[in-house]
């Protein structure tokens, strides 16, 4: 067979067809088409296959990229997808939503030789996508099952890759979530031009047609404690993520119009979902004729503006308190979010919300320099005397992060010992907490963080649970010794 590979001299990149900004903001649907097989071959024997593969280096799951890479470049479609599922319990959804740019693309070899980065996140959705089109995508079934039960809380992408995992492994699991459909921000938090809901809702399936079984409408300390569960199962993993919105104490913070994120999110995902959702439909959290005002740099701020577009906006400004190269959010998202007519206000910050009748009406700010690196390398912001200015806005989004919920208090357990950031305290090595048996993932143990690194504490979470489990079937010696 003629050498497919190391096209990246002849051949340029080039992305799947992307809609026109016109054409995209005028609905929900994904903006990029998806590669024909000539196209996706062609891409992926861009690849240098080198010898230190940087792209899986910087991978969270170390997905083995050169190899499916050239599986797909020689058209072995079937192979290319076992490589990848191999690694990653959610491909196709990473390939939508990871931020490539800055993981597994931005430290291609090529890319960093000048001729363009090979496109592995589309060839990733291209893989995927082809294997549930021709049923190649099953559900896992043990070789044997084990009599042992273990309580996953928390059914996003952390708690369902923990649970295809221990289900692998014959374990029977069952995963509990206060929200009406399992996915977590995969659902609710990241708009359908990301990442589409029939895409996880066919995931959520496969993993139940498992054998896994999923409560949901189930909230820890309503409907069981975390002793409770404890009791019920062998092991339990939390897996929760981190909901409670950071925000800003500013003069006017409690006018209304002025919302966090996720609330704004969750209304127009809900609505896309087609669920009653009063508070899109009585104008509340409809952005329609408004001029928006979202303040941030990561990510869920740009879903928050380009949700704000496609809903009718009058307007869409970004307010950012660094410039555009340091900011935490993917750049092309930014670039997306240009496309479609929303405005950066780079380097500055909100000093105050104004209004009248408790009403929102513009935000007070100050344009920021960035002066000197903190500990963690990041230069600091520090406003420039005299140069406040204002925005008029009669909506208001704080897209600033997110913070983890008091779990002992809502799981009404005190003996659960957190860090000062609130996140669960767990011994790094087994990624089990204080209390025997119970282990942590995901953002609830690392803090506000991507997906794709969910995915891995899912995945390490249910080797540790296993090995635990193994551990303290065999006895006390065995247990001593691991």
């Amino acid at each position: 067979m003629p050498n497919r590979m190391l096209k990246f001299v002849s051949l340029d990149q080039r992305m799947p067809h992307k809609r026109s900004a016109s054409e995209r903001s005028e609905d929900f649907e994904e903006i990029y088409d998806e590669f024909d097989p000539d196209s996706a071959a062609d891409q992926a024997g861009r690849c240098s296959q080198c010898g230190v593969p940087f792209c899986q280096v910087h991978c969270p799951v170390h997905n083995n990229i050169p190899d499916w890479l050239m599986l797909t470049a020689e058209g072995r479609l079937e192979e290319a997808y076992e490589v990848s599922q191999a690694t990653n319990n959610f491909p196709e959804i990473c390939g939508r939503i990871c931020p490539q740019d800055r993981l597994c693309e931005g430290n291609c070899v090529i890319e960093q030789a000048g001729h363009g980065t090979v496109t592995i996140g589309q060839v990733e959705k291209y893989i995927t996508d082809t294997a549930w089109e021709e049923g190649w995508v099953q559900p896992v079934k043990p070789t044997h099952e084990r009599d042992q039960s273990i309580g996953i809380v928390g059914a996003g992408p952390g708690g369902m890759a923990a649970a295809e995992q221990l289900r692998r492994k014959g374990y029977q699991v069952t995963i509990y979530d206060r929200y009406d459909r399992a996915g977590g921000l995969m659902i609710y938090g990241i708009p359908n031009f990301k990442l589409e809901k029939e895409v996880v809702e066919r995931r959520s399936r496969l993993i139940a047609d498992a054998g896994v079984e999923f409560r949901l409408n189930f909230e820890v300390g309503r409907d069981a404690s975390l002793g409770e569960l404890r009791a019920r199962h062998d092991a339990v993993l939390l897996a929760t993520g981190v909901y409670k919105a950071r925000d800003v104490k500013l003069p006017g913070a409690g006018l209304q119009n002025v919302f966090p994120a996720l609330d704004y999110l969750i209304t127009s995902n809900r609505k896309g979902l087609g669920d009653e959702v009063p508070d899109f439909d009585n104008g509340t959290l409809n952005a329609e004729g408004r001029d928006v005002v979202v303040i941030g740099g990561g990510d869920t701020a740009m879903d928050c503006v380009r949700t704000a577009v496609r809903q009718g906006a009058t307007s869409v400004k970004c307010l950012y308190r660094r410039d555009r190269k340091n900011m935490p959010g993917s750049q092309r998202e930014v670039a997306n979010a240009e496309e479609e007519g929303v405005e950066f206000v780079w380097l500055a910050a909100p000093e105050a919300f104004d209004g009248s009748d408790n009403t929102v009406e513009q935000v007070r700010a100050v344009r920021m320099h960035l002066g000197v690196a903190d500990a963690t390398g990041r230069q600091t912001p520090q406003p420039v005397e005299g140069s406040n200015f204002t925005l008029k806005a009669d909506m208001v989004i704080k897209a600033l992060g997110f913070d983890p919920e008091d779990l002992p208090v809502l799981f009404n357990a005190p003996e659960l010992e957190t860090t000062n950031w609130g996140t669960v305290r767990v011994d790094h090595r087994t990624m089990m907490s204080n209390l025997d048996g119970v282990f942590a993932a995901g953002d609830i143990m690392r803090g506000a963080s991507l997906v794709v690194w969910a995915i891995r504490d899912g995945r390490d979470a249910a080797e540790s649970i296993d090995r635990h489990l193994k551990a303290k079937a065999e006895g006390p010696a065995v247990m001593a010794a691991e």
